[in-house]
């Protein structure tokens, strides 16, 4: 198999965390880099142009993006701008694509700001709608401690709603919380799914 993916984490966090998927997707196969970058303290523009460096880098017959949170918007604004890159499919786990209530919600209390830091725009603007012919696939869910109000469903972080997006080739919900979604078998399993046939599996 050519076949390269590249995880991107969420705020907050560093590339180990998505070890586990890591393993995963190298059981079957794939080539797998954690693509680490500075949630924090790096400007995104910054992020997104080193991540575009290391893609052209790459030399597969697809590139697949899988990111978390924060990390699917990233590897959606990246891909936009490589309408050439080579083909592949994005899947974003529990990233709010419409913008993060959560992320606004901590802004608006003494020193939010600071903490979520330089990414602060892009989750709260998030996406409009997907016109790119990308495969994209979202999974969202879960209950968790939540911080600020979010509508019903949720993960504790982001709500399902926040998820939804015009374009999206498919939307998946799973049992577990928005940081659980990093260990989950489901998840990895719905991941290598939509990766190899372009869709979840989906119940009857």
């Amino acid at each position: 198999m050519n076949e390269h993916v590249i995880l991107l984490h969420g705020l907050w966090m560093r590339g180990f965390t998505l070890a586990a998927l890591r393993r995963r997707l190298e059981r079957e196969g794939y080539a797998v880099d954690l693509f680490d970058y500075a949630s924090v303290l790096h400007q995104p523009e910054e992020s997104i142009g080193k991540l575009i460096a290391h893609v052209q880098s790459i030399r597969a017959k697809k590139i697949h993006y899988v990111g978390h949170s924060l990390g699917g918007l990233m590897a959606l604004r990246a891909v936009q701008r490589m309408p050439r890159a080579a083909p592949g499919c994005v899947v974003c786990l529990g990233s709010p694509l419409r913008g993060s209530a959560v992320a606004r919600s901590i802004a608006q209390m003494p020193g939010g700001s600071f903490v979520i830091g330089k990414s602060l725009d892009v989750l709260l603007d998030g996406l409009d709608s997907w016109n790119s012919k990308r495969p994209v696939g979202v999974m969202p869910f879960g209950l968790g401690l939540v911080l600020g109000a979010l509508p019903a469903p949720h993960d504790g972080t982001v709500s399902v709603e926040e998820t939804q997006l015009p374009g999206l080739t498919d939307h998946c919900i799973v049992a577990a919380t928005h940081t659980g979604l990093l260990f989950s078998d489901e998840v990895a399993s719905q991941t290598i799914s939509f990766l190899r046939d372009r869709r979840f599996v989906h119940q009857a």
